[in-house]
């Protein structure tokens, strides 16, 4: 009778205790489930068609109509940005065509804060503000709303540029292009809706309250260098569209990608005398900041450098008082206990601390492993940051790019040295082709006593590891609190007690639980730290462009021209017929 039967197929898994304990687990969970198909065979009530039945289909005939494509994900006046398919051979070796094409332009010309340029510059931009301002909220985001567009169409160039200035991978690139677009877009909806019209305020009859927004003047947005046109972009794009004229100051590693992107916005409309691109180091910076006539700073960079803006602000009697948004570094720690899941902490580790080089703001710098599972773990991280390639970023196949230039290089090497001298434990991995000219270092792993062994952030690939005892977790939060940073912090826990204890007693501005702690989506994960990490408010977020405007309150008595029309008509309405 058995002749009759169709093929079946007999597989008896087979590995580690540790591996089948957990697939054993998954299988009695499918199995034991109401919808699992060895449950629904015994329920006389089903019919044979129902069990059977394509559970793909079921799904897609539920679901296909409700859920939004991924360009309709935030809405239809919010266009997601574009991606590209990475996974596909076919993209990638279009991807190396184009990146073989080397970005070859000119470098802006550095200011010279002593010969009077600056002075002129904030002239012409403060005498074209007011204008700009009139526009409206609705046509400076029309504009904004144009230039991300082109930006998306011309994204080719700006790959380019990214991988030869700023050493950017393939994936970082597509990235930051489509975190610049988010930006835009993302701003330009808030001030259609908050900047174009003044908003009414509730009050009592007889007279009207209005508040408006309105742009300050002439806002500095200084931007660093590992996010040369996302941030650029975010703080350029936010400053103009609540009605500033703006001189942007990109950091000096990579000017050629700052002045692509100024091109692209003039091009797109935005006037020349209300966006200005002012190329420079440091002193050019400072003088932007001390000038009299500036209406705010928007900054992201270090935290020294943040500290010496708000003194230099702080210090000027003679001048309004003006805002100043920053957002700075970490010493971003990602805390993982016994019921991590291995591999998922395995890769969310490698890839917030050794991608991008390590050079986020937001990147791991300490993994606080529980006691019991900090052996296991570190050598499956050790296993994979092996199997990572680092080498030229215009190569598809890279997987860590190098280091922005040779200073930064030989502060992290010296960091190292320095983690050496104190009997740290230090452990290297990553393929390099030793033959490559240029600032490239190998992932790092160095064993930590405690906390208190660190001074300051190292900005590269270099993560720490900090091995605690379970029941010491409060007082683990407690010292990461006193460490003043508060950026990023990663939980890996499948205990949800242990997870809104660390939630709760941290200060730190963006958690992520059992995922990487990189790569904050605009719009969704509003980003920015606390403490010594940044003033707020978040980029990305509700709050951020209202900092860029000031705010007008307009009270009219409307009795004074004759009665309360409002009043009397209310009257009449109540009065018995």
């Amino acid at each position: 009778m058995f002749d009759d039967f169709p093929p079946v197929r007999v597989y008896a898994p087979a590995g580690l205790y540790e591996d089948l304990l957990a697939y054993l687990v998954r299988r009695l969970l499918e199995n034991g489930a109401n919808s699992s198909f060895v449950n629904r065979l015994y329920d006389e009530e089903l019919a044979p068609e129902a069990i059977v039945s394509d559970p793909i289909e079921i799904s897609l005939a539920r679901t296909s109509s409700t859920l939004p494509t991924p360009e309709l994900l935030y809405g239809p006046d919010r266009p997601n940005s574009a991606g590209c398919d990475l996974a596909s051979q076919t993209a990638l070796g279009r991807f190396s065509a184009l990146l073989s094409e080397r970005a070859d332009m000119p470098e802006p010309q550095a200011a010279d804060p002593a010969s009077g340029e600056i002075d002129a510059w904030v002239k012409t931009a403060a005498e074209a503000q007011p204008a700009w301002n009139a526009l409206g909220g609705r046509r400076r985001a029309n504009l904004l709303r144009t230039a991300a567009d082109a930006l998306e169409q011309g994204r080719n160039e700006f790959f380019r540029v990214l991988a030869g200035e700023a050493g950017k991978t393939v994936d970082d690139a597509v990235a930051e292009v489509r975190e610049a677009v988010d930006f835009m877009r993302y701003y330009a909806r808030q001030a259609e809706r908050d900047f174009e019209s003044p908003m009414a305020q509730d009050g009592p009859t007889g007279e009207s309250n209005d508040l408006s927004l309105h742009g300050r003047g002439v806002f500095v947005c200084i931007s660093p260098w590992n996010f040369p046109l996302a941030i650029f972009l975010g703080q350029v794009s936010a400053a103009l569209l609540a009605g500033n004229a703006v001189l942007a100051k990109p950091a000096e590693q990579t000017p050629r990608i700052a002045k692509l992107a100024v091109d692209l916005l003039h091009s797109t409309g935005v006037p020349a005398d209300v966006l200005q691109l002012v190329a420079g180091a440091g002193d050019v910076g400072a003088a932007l900041v001390n000038h009299p006539r500036i209406a705010g700073v928007a900054f992201t960079g270090g935290t020294d450098t943040a500290a010496r803006i708000q003194s230099a602000l702080a210090g000027k009697s003679n001048r309004p008082i003006v805002p100043f948004i920053a957002e700075t570094g970490g010493q971003n720690v990602m805390v993982a206990d016994s019921s991590a899941l291995i591999e998922q902490t395995t890769d969310d580790a490698i890839r917030s601390a050794f991608l991008s080089a390590g050079q986020r703001c937001s990147a791991l710098r300490v993994l606080c492993v529980q006691d019991e599972v900090a052996d296991t773990l570190l050598e499956s991280i050790r296993g994979a940051a092996t199997e990572l390639t680092i080498g030229d970023p215009h190569d598809p196949s890279t997987d860590i790019g190098p280091i922005i230039d040779q200073p930064s290089l030989d502060r992290i090497q010296a960091h190292i040295e320095r983690m050496r001298s104190l009997g740290c434990e230090v452990w290297t991995g990553g393929r390099l082709n030793e033959s490559l000219e240029g600032p490239y270092i190998r992932p790092h792993i160095i064993e930590l006593e405690s906390l208190a062994q660190l001074e300051g952030e190292c900005f590269g690939p270099v993560m720490h590891v900090l091995r605690f005892d379970a029941a010491d977790l409060a007082g683990l939060v407690d010292s990461i609190n006193r460490l003043e940073f508060g950026l990023t912090l990663g939980v890996q826990s499948r205990i949800d007690a242990r997870v809104n204890e660390v939630i709760a007693r941290a200060r730190v501005g963006n958690i992520y639980v059992n995922r990487d702690m990189v790569g904050a989506v605009v719009g969704v994960q509003p980003f920015g730290g606390m403490g010594l990490s940044g003033t707020g408010p978040k980029a990305g977020g509700p709050h951020y462009l209202h900092r860029f405007a000031v705010e007008k309150t307009i009270t009219i008595n409307t009795t004074a021209k004759g009665g309360n029309v409002e009043l009397l008509r209310s009257v009449a309405i109540d009065a018995p017929t």
